[in-house]
């Protein structure tokens, strides 16, 4: 790639609405309590997309393509934020099979926000003109989308299921991660930043995201490096909410003592301490997992933290981390293997990292959960959303579907 990018990260007035600055059509955003990153409007100067295919990880594709970008960059950057300077956003697939592509999209203006301080970041290639910075555009009209089953019947989910269940019990593995997939479609020319922005805030805590027609709202951070502290937070283990203060304190108190949950949450933070271990220097996680309480749910989560070992970057952490036990299963080759075999659709990005890379290997990555993709076509724009479960020993068919239910809920509520 002989491409010479040339950026200037600059800081400028206070700005509310960061999405208010993102294509209506292919919004590219990247947003958790209104701070965050989102390219003005729909121009790239560089594109770093791997088909299926390779021989090679696709995550060590674009990794050693990134460094080669960066290598050469000019970059003026006195803030040092997060999301500063030159900055991709990412969106990679969950299977190395899968038919779609993963790709990393730099764009040409970036506006954002971290902590009250606003900036702009310019990105050209060296023999051309900055871009012209768009100004934001107002929101399009309301709209609303359906989606019903897809591949996957709630059925068929169940059958699957048990097909889990038998190979559990012959030993092939002790966990796998099931999903199920919804489908449907919104009107052409529908403003998606409208979607966007009803995830952003009604889940707050979430990392709200749009790249390259994946949208979605994750609530499970992959990983984050920031100057070269090296965080994540592992969930397993769901249980929905209650309709009162009484319920809820009922259901997670079942969560925090389910035998079964917790074998699931420890599987998953095992999973991923034993692939960052390699590319950090210190690394500890919490001895006991806490409630995380969502708008709709509680998970298990636990909070890891290290040290990034020198040369090292985020690309290279999410390429060691995924798939985690968390959206795979464990051990991780017979999980992918019985994913294959056990649900009748490609998952494309769900479930695989979703986030942002800077020139010095800092980044944000989440795993792509509540969330669909959406392609444009001729008459309409189609929609595929997915929500997975994780099966083990004594899982219930039926509480697994209820299970896909309550996390399809915040994507189905906001497209409606």
């Amino acid at each position: 790639m002989s491409t010479r990018l040339v950026v200037e990260t600059r800081e400028i007035d206070p700005v509310e609405d960061l999405l208010a600055y993102a294509d209506p059509a292919v919004p590219l955003a990247w947003l958790r309590r209104g701070d965050g990153i989102v390219a003005v409007g729909s121009g790239t100067v560089a594109e770093i997309r791997v088909p299926p295919g390779e021989d090679v990880a696709r995550s060590a594709i674009i990794a050693s393509a990134w460094q080669e970008l960066v290598r050469d960059a000019e970059i003026d950057d006195p803030l040092g934020l997060p999301g500063t300077g030159l900055i991709a956003f990412g969106a990679l697939t969950f299977d190395e099979d899968s038919s779609a592509d993963s790709v990393l999209l730099v764009p040409s203006t970036v506006i954002g926000r971290h902590r009250g301080r606003s900036w702009l970041t310019r990105i050209r290639s060296s023999d051309s003109d900055a871009s012209h910075v768009a100004d934001p555009q107002t929101y399009g009209p309301h709209w609303a989308g359906t989606v019903g089953p897809g591949a996957q019947s709630p059925q068929g989910y169940q059958d699957s299921v048990r097909g889990a269940l038998s190979r559990i019990a012959d030993g092939e593995l002790s966990k796998v991660v099931l999903a199920r997939d919804l489908t449907g479609s919104i009107p052409a020319g529908s403003d998606l930043r409208r979607l966007v922005r009803a995830l952003s805030s009604g889940y707050p805590d979430t990392w709200a995201f749009a790249v390259d027609g994946l949208i979605g709202a994750s609530p499970e951070t992959l990983v984050t490096v920031q100057n070269r502290t090296v965080t994540a937070r592992v969930l397993a283990g769901t249980i929905g909410r209650g309709p009162d203060a009484d319920a809820d304190t009922v259901a997670s108190a079942h969560l925090a003592s389910s035998t079964k949950d917790l074998d699931e949450h420890e599987y998953a933070v095992q999973s991923v301490l034993a692939s960052l271990r390699p590319h950090t220097r210190v690394l500890a996680a919490s001895e006991q997992p806490f409630l995380l309480k969502l708008p709709n749910l509680f998970h298990l989560a636990t909070d890891v933290e290290g040290e990034l070992a020198e040369g090292e970057s985020s690309l290279d952490l999410i390429g060691a981390l995924h798939p985690t036990a968390a959206v795979a299963g464990t051990p991780t080759p017979a999980a992918i293997a019985a994913i294959r075999e056990l649900e009748p659709f490609d998952r494309g990005r769900y479930a695989g990292p979703v986030g942002w890379v800077d020139a010095s290997g800092n980044g944000e990555w989440a795993i792509a959960l509540r969330c669909a993709q959406f392609t444009a076509g001729a008459e309409d724009i189609a929609v595929t959303a997915y929500a997975g479960a994780g099966i083990v020993a004594g899982s219930d068919p039926e509480s697994e579907l209820l299970e896909t239910r309550v996390k399809f809920r915040p994507l189905v509520d906001a497209l409606a």
